[in-house]
């Protein structure tokens, strides 16, 4: 009992998410020795559904391995690829499957299920069926888990929406910030696009053009149903890693990595063409300007942010409902590039 204590503690002292699938991997393996285990969870859309590895671990792995959170998604399963963990997870029960064979192993797999995470799965696999007290540990601990994860998203994410809240933005950029780089170390070392990520990270700040109107009009009931469906038109039009913050009021920040400038463009693009052709119950049509900047090597959060603002002010001020790339304004000549960055571009 105290080593099953002694791990919960462990367990629920991190508040990074990633660090926290590796820690519950890795406490399994001490307190049940396995042959292995895992956690799988499920990204993309309804219509392109994959298996990203979020911690696998053996019984003589020193350390838990997983997927780059960057990775493709045409690189990863899908998830018909691995028809017990869909049943585990659509069915949200405990899923066993043992071989007729001699010597095969046993594999049980876990549902994990939370408001707003990506569902997944935990796969044990044994030598033998796993006794019934075991089963009810880990169950045990998976509930303790998905508790957990619960009060990080009633501290991490806004309540309305769903999305990122504002305070965990500057822990995440640069965490990115660091991701970014190593990967671009990666590539430069011979690592290949796979291995990596896009050489360049942008954010985007979204503002609803005339927001205020729609409140005064229709009441602050509707306005927070603008608030939540253009969430999930940002989700739509985003992938899985890419990171969405409702700032508060209607304005939202993305963190995305892509490889070039006219590439987010053609990202932030796509989303405010959904916006303006998306039919909102009660008010119609809603617009979003939108201002982008590339990342800058040493940036600080609050200069890539004023950097992105200015260009999303230009974007109110010459007739809203569009985009607008900041560094391509400056080299326009149609604003001045006051912000300091340091001398070494990591982006």
């Amino acid at each position: 009992m105290t080593l099953v204590v002694d791990h919960l503690a462990e367990l629920t002292g991190f508040r990074d998410r990633d660090v926290l699938d590796v820690m519950l991997v890795s406490a399994l393996r001490d307190l049940m020795r396995p042959l292995s285990l895992g956690i799988y969870r499920v990204v993309g859309d309804a219509k392109r559904q994959h298996w990203l590895t979020r911690a696998r671990i053996g019984e003589h792995d020193t350390a838990a391995a997983a997927d780059p959170l960057w990775s493709e998604l045409e690189d990863l399963p899908a998830i018909d690829a691995c028809p017990e963990r869909a049943t585990c997870l659509r069915e949200e029960r405990l899923v066993e499957h043992a071989s007729a064979a001699a010597g095969e192993p046993t594999r049980l797999l876990f549902p994990i299920v939370s408001e707003h995470e990506a569902a997944g799965v935990l796969e044990i696999e044994t030598v033998a069926p796993m006794p019934e007290e075991q089963r009810r540990t880990v169950q045990g601990i998976l509930r303790i888990y998905r508790n957990f994860q619960s009060l990080l998203d009633y501290s991490e994410r806004d309540t309305l929406t769903g999305l990122l809240n504002r305070k965990t933005f500057d822990e995440c950029f640069l965490r990115l910030a660091v991701e970014a780089a190593n990967g671009l170390l990666a590539r430069a070392q011979g690592g290949g696009r796979r291995q990596g990520t896009g050489a360049h990270v942008f954010l985007g700040v979204i503002d609803i053009d005339h927001f205020k109107r729609v409140n005064d009009t229709h009441g602050h009931l509707i306005g927070d149903e603008v608030l939540l469906l253009l969430s999930r038109q940002l989700r739509a039009c985003f992938r899985f890693y890419d990171h969405l913050f409702r700032f508060g009021g209607e304005e939202f920040v993305v963190l995305l990595r892509c490889a070039r400038g006219d590439v987010a463009m053609d990202i932030f693009e796509r989303l405010r063409a959904a916006v303006a052709g998306y039919t909102f119950p009660r008010v119609g049509q809603v617009t979003v300007s939108v201002g982008i900047s590339a990342l800058r090597g040493g940036d600080t959060p609050s200069a890539a942010f004023e950097r992105a603002d200015k260009a999303l002010y230009w974007a109110k001020q010459h007739g809203r409902n569009q985009v607008a790339d900041f560094e391509a304004l400056v080299q326009a000549g149609e604003l001045a590039d006051s912000s300091r960055a340091s001398d070494v571009e990591l982006f």
